[in-house]
């Protein structure tokens, strides 16, 4: 996830450095742009993830993920419903939504069977961010809730995840200080802001979050 302007530099030089490092997918998440400004800006993610082939999403506004062809649309609590975001975008979009309770992580869960419900989600705030301003942060345990609930540990209690039902990430204030207490809550996925927006290297940031994930879940 990363606002329009991270910090200094280009827009379409960050996206790339950013995909260049390892990370998988881009969401643009400015909600100070007026819509002809985000469509722009999507553009310019559109191309620098079709130059790396990785994914973009947009964040809240289907009709500006109709608009502009993202493959992926992410929905908060409070935004448009899933039904309606699946009605608007067709079965092909990839749909996320955002999860702050046990009570939210069930319900996602529960809407996941099929292409015609979610296709996976994300939890959080792990800790408090300035990104999401007025959010509580839920902390590690509902990490380990997700985990359990997705497919939890395995019979022999190795602590290795089943994600075969749905994929879910963990999200908020994670960083290289702390990534490996999100891997040992059970996360196995990550969405990072401010841990590659304020690097002055993107590039060298992804990669060294890539490594340091990579190596706590072994």
């Amino acid at each position: 996830m990363t606002p329009s302007q991270p910090g200094s530099g280009d827009f379409e030089d960050f996206v790339d450095a950013a995909f260049a490092g390892g990370v998988d997918i881009i969401q643009l998440r400015d909600k100070s742009l007026e819509a002809s400004e985000e469509l722009e800006l999507l553009e310019v993610l559109h191309t620098a993830a079709l130059r790396h082939g990785r994914l973009w999403a947009v964040n809240d506004r289907a009709d500006i993920a109709s608009l502009s062809g993202a493959p992926v649309f992410h929905v908060g609590q409070k935004d448009i419903s899933l039904d309606a975001a699946r009605g608007f975008l067709g079965k092909d979009a990839v749909i996320g939504l955002s999860t702050h309770s046990p009570k939210q992580v069930d319900a996602a869960i529960a809407a996941a069977p099929g292409r015609k419900g979610l296709d996976y989600f994300c939890v959080g705030p792990v800790w408090a961010t300035p990104t999401k301003p007025g959010r509580a942060a839920v902390g590690l345990d509902l990490v380990r809730y997700a985990a359990q609930a997705v497919g939890g540990a395995d019979a022999e209690g190795t602590g290795k995840v089943n994600e075969s039902l749905l994929p879910w990430f963990a999200i908020g204030g994670i960083d290289l200080s702390n990534v490996e207490q999100v891997v040992d809550a059970g996360a196995r996925r990550i969405v990072v802001v401010r841990a590659i927006t304020d690097a002055t290297d993107p590039a060298h940031a992804a990669a060294a979050l890539l490594a340091a994930l990579d190596a706590a879940a072994s």
